[in-house]
């Protein structure tokens, strides 16, 4: 799985709601040749807490769960040692706190 965080700029097309470069891309990347694609689009305000789970010290992988408001199932994502989940945690809380 790939996991991506992005922080989305608006072009002028006509709609200034300001709420383009206030949102969580989630893309997850699915199967061997990662044709299958899922994308979540959250905003950050509706994003209520997260949380990061780790094995360890030694075994980087990790989960991240995220509530969003009026959902009580998180969405959870699952991190391998390529990714940084402190790193990610820290633009979480840079961007929902912001």
């Amino acid at each position: 799985m790939t996991f991506a965080l992005y922080r989305v700029r608006c072009g002028n097309h006509g709609r200034n709601d300001g709420q383009c470069d206030r949102r969580l891309i989630l893309v997850d990347k699915q199967g061997i040749t990662g044709r299958k694609v899922e994308y979540h689009s959250v905003l950050y305000k509706s994003i209520t807490h997260f949380a990061v789970e780790t094995a360890g010290t030694f075994d980087l992988d990790a989960e991240l769960k995220i509530w969003i408001s009026g959902n009580p199932v998180p969405i959870q994502k699952q991190f391998n040692r390529q990714v940084d989940i402190y790193e990610v945690q820290g633009l979480l809380a840079h961007f929902v706190a912001g």
